[in-house]
C-alpha cells in the first residue's frame, strides 16, 4: 500500500539496512514507485511507496532554498484558487502532484497543517529548525504505526515494516485480538502487535535535533463539535452549496477517473451534480458469479440517464481458485485489519484499476451525511471456541467499546468507525489504485456537525441533493426501496419488500440457522443459492467454505499449529471445521474469524 516508512535515530549504517527492508516489503505491486531520503543532521531516514502517477508520485518535494524538505503520501484537496495564489507569489510547481504543499508550509508554516484537507501522512525536515515533524490525517484513516524505543522511534503505513525488522515486536497483543473477534478490529489506537501502536489523527509529533520530542494535535474533534445548529432550510441551502463547490476538487489530477457506481442514493448524488466537470466518465458496478445483483441493474440505469458508459466487473470463477494466494494477500496488505471473507475486495480493484487508476465512490455518504452504522460490538461466535482466560479479553472489549461509542454521535463516526472499523478495506482498495469520495471533505463533516437533530436520521437531505442536481435520477429506485416516482404507501411497501430480500439473502449466506443449513445442504444439487442469493451480495463464503473451498480451509484450520493456539479451546475447532463442511452446521463466522487470526500468525509473526 503507498505509504511512507522510516527511523529516527542516531546515524549508523544499520539506519540504511533497516529502511531498505521496510520499503522492500511495502512494495506489493510492480506499478509502485519508491525512493528514500537520509539525513544524519536531523537523525532522520525516510522512504517512500507511489503509485505511479499519482498525486504523491512526486516525493521528495524541496523548496527553492533547498533548507525545507517534505515527503507525503496520499492526496490534498484544495481549490486551484489556492494554488495560484502560490504561482503568483513566485513559487514553481506542478498544479496536478504534491509539489505545490511545500510552499504552502513556506508561506503559512503555522496553520500549514490545518490546510489541508484530505486523507494522507507525511514528514516534513526544517533543516532550518533542525526539526522533524511527523503528521496525519485528522481523521487518522492514512494510518501510522509506531514503536518508541529508548533510543530510536520507528514509524511506517504499514505495521509489518516495523516487524520485519524488529522481531521482538512478533507478538500477537492479547487484548487486541479480543477486540478483534468482538468488534472486527482493534480499539484506542493500539495494534494487534504488542508494543506497536497507532499515531493519533490530527497529530503534529515534532522531533528536534537535541532528542527532544513534541507530541501535538493540531486538530481535535472539539473544534467542530461545539458549532452551533443550524435551521432546517438553512442547513440543506448550506449543504447544497458545499457539495457543489467541493465536487470539482475530486475531478482533478493527470489520471484517468472512473466511478464506482452502485444503486444507492451516495453515488447517485456524485452523479447528479457532477455532469458539467468531466465529459467522459467510466462507470463500473462489481457483481457476483450468478447474473448481475441490483447494484448493476440500477447503476447501468443511472449510468445511462448520465450519458456515461458502464461495465460490470464480475466476480469469475477463477476467484475460488485462486482464493488461498488472494486470502493471504488480503491479511498481509492489510496488516490482518480485513477479513478472509473480503477477500473479493482485493480482486474486484485489481480489475478495477485496469478500467481507471482512480476510483471514485460515494463512500461513507451514508455514514456522514446520514447515521448508518455497522460498527458493533455483537459477539456471534460459538461460545465454548475459547479458553475462559481468553474469553476475558472479549469480554473487556465489548466493554471498552461501549465506553468509546458514548460521545458525540458524529465523532464516533468519523474519527473512530472508519478508521478503525473500515480501515481494512480501505487500505486493500488503496493498495491496487487511488481511492476518493468527497463525503469525507472537511468542509463536509465540519458542516454536518451543524446538522438538525433528525436530519443525519432520515434521507430527505440526500435524496434532495440529487432532485436539485438531476430529477430524473431521483425517480430511479434504488436497491432498498426508496427513492423513484410514487406515492407514499407504494413507497413504504417497497422498502418494506426490498428489506426482507436483503435481510432473506444474508441470512442465507451468512446466518442461516444449523436446522436449516442440514436442508439446504440436502439440496445442493438444485443450487438454492441461485434463487434465494444473487440481488445483494458479492461474496457467497458459507457455501464456498463447504463445497469449493473445503479442502483449504481444512488444510488450514485442521493443522497442528491452528489447534495449538493458546486461545482456541483444544478439538473445537476441528469440530467446527467438519460440522460446517459436512453440511450439519453453520459456522461461517467461526471459520471466517479463525482462518484470518491462523493467516495472522503465519504471515505477519512467524515469517515476518
Amino acid at each position: 500500500m503507498p505509504g511512507i516508512a522510516g527511523i529516527i535515530r542516531k546515524g549508523t549504517k544499520e539506519n540504511e539496512e533497516d529502511l531498505k527492508l521496510m520499503i522492500e516489503c511495502m512494495m506489493h505491486e510492480t506499478f509502485y514507485t519508491s525512493g528514500t531520503y537520509a539525513n544524519d543532521k536531523v537523525m532522520l531516514y525516510v522512504g517512500w511507496i507511489s503509485h505511479e502517477g499519482s498525486f504523491s508520485d512526486c516525493m521528495p518535494v524541496v523548496n527553492e532554498k533547498k533548507d525545507l524538505i517534505l515527503i507525503f503520501s496520499g492526496e490534498n484537496f484544495i481549490d486551484k484558487q489556492i494554488t495560484n495564489e502560490l504561482k503568483e507569489k513566485g513559487h514553481t510547481f506542478d498544479h496536478s502532484n504534491a509539489s505545490y504543499l511545500i510552499h504552502l508550509y513556506e508561506e503559512d508554516e503555522k496553520r500549514f497543517l490545518e490546510k489541508l484537507n484530505g486523507w494522507f501522512s507525511g514528514i516534513l525536515v526544517d533543516l532550518r529548525k533542525e526539526k522533524v515533524v511527523l503528521f496525519n490525517d485528522r481523521y487518522g484513516v492514512n494510518r501510522i504505526y509506531y514503536y518508541e524505543g529508548k533510543e530510536e522511534f520507528l514509524f511506517s503505513s504499514e505495521a509489518k515494516a516495523l516487524l520485519k525488522v524488529r522481531p521482538k515486536l512478533r507478538k500477537i497483543d492479547m487484548r487486541s485480538l479480543g477486540e478483534f473477534f468482538a468488534c472486527d478490529c482493534v480499539l484506542e489506537n493500539r495494534s494487534l502487535f504488542s508494543d506497536i501502536f497507532l499515531l493519533p489523527g490530527g497529530s503534529s509529533w515534532t522531533f528536534h535535533k537535541s532528542g527532544e520530542v513534541k507530541k501535538d494535535h493540531y486538530f481535535k474533534p472539539g473544534n467542530w463539535e461545539n458549532q452551533s445548529i443550524l435551521k432546517k432550510e438553512d442547513f440543506y441551502n448550506k449543504l447544497r452549496e458545499t457539495f457543489l463547490s467541493i465536487l470539482p476538487r475530486y475531478f482533478q489530477g493527470r489520471q484517468s477517473i472512473a466511478m464506482s457506481l452502485t444503486s444507492g442514493i451516495d453515488t447517485r448524488a456524485v452523479m447528479a451534480n457532477s455532469d458539467n466537470l468531466i465529459d467522459e466518465l467510466p462507470c463500473y458496478t462489481f457483481s457476483g458469479i450468478y447474473g448481475d445483483t441490483l447494484d448493476v441493474i440500477i447503476a447501468r440505469k443511472v449510468a445511462e440517464v448520465c450519458h456515461q458508459t458502464h461495465q460490470v466487473v464480475r466476480l469469475d470463477k477463477d476467484f475460488l481458485s485462486d482464493f488461498p494466494n488472494l486470502a493471504d494477500k488480503t491479511i498481509y496488505v492489510t496488516d490482518g485489519c480485513h477479513e478472509v471473507c473480503g477477500s473479493h475486495d482485493i480482486y474486484f480493484n485489481a480489475h478495477a484499476r485496469e478500467i481507471a487508476p482512480i476510483r471514485m465512490t460515494g463512500k461513507f455518504g451514508s455514514e456522514v451525511i446520514g447515521s448508518h452504522s455497522m460498527f458493533k460490538s455483537v459477539i456471534t461466535l460459538r461460545e465454548d471456541l475459547f479458553n475462559p482466560d481468553f474469553k476475558e479479553y472479549i469480554d473487556k472489549a465489548v466493554r471498552t467499546f461501549e465506553e468509546i461509542k458514548n460521545q458525540h454521535r458524529l465523532s464516533f463516526t468519523v474519527f473512530k468507525e472508519i478508521p478503525w472499523h473500515e480501515f481494512g478495506r480501505l487500505a486493500l482498495e488503496k493498495s491496487k489504485l487511488t481511492f476518493r469520495t468527497p463525503y469525507m471533505d472537511n468542509e463536509i463533516v465540519r458542516l454536518m456537525y451543524q446538522a438538525p437533530i433528525d436530519a443525519r436520521t432520515s434521507m430527505a437531505m440526500r435524496l434532495r441533493l440529487i432532485e436539485d442536481g438531476n430529477s430524473t435520477l431521483r425517480r430511479i429506485m434504488t436497491d432498498r426501496g426508496t427513492a423513484g416516482e410514487s406515492n407514499y404507501l407504494f413507497s413504504k411497501f417497497a422498502q418494506v419488500f426490498y428489506y426482507f430480500l436483503f435481510k432473506e439473502e444474508y441470512i442465507y449466506l451468512f446466518q442461516l440457522p444449523h436446522w436449516l443449513t442440514k436442508v439446504d445442504c440436502m439440496l445442493a444439487l438444485l443450487h438454492p443459492e441461485k434463487l434465494l442469493a444473487g440481488r445483494y451480495q458479492l461474496g457467497y463464503y458459507r457455501i464456498w467454505f463447504r463445497n469449493e473451498l473445503c479442502s483449504y480451509i481444512q488444510d488450514i484450520l485442521m493443522d497442528k499449529r491452528s489447534e495449538d493456539r493458546t486461545y482456541l479451546k483444544k478439538g473445537v475447532l476441528n469440530r467446527i471445521v467438519r460440522d460446517h463442511i459436512k453440511g450439519n452446521r453453520n459456522y461461517t463466522s467461526e471459520i471466517n474469524k479463525t482462518l484470518s487470526a491462523e493467516l495472522i500468525h503465519r504471515l505477519l509473526i512467524e515469517n515476518s
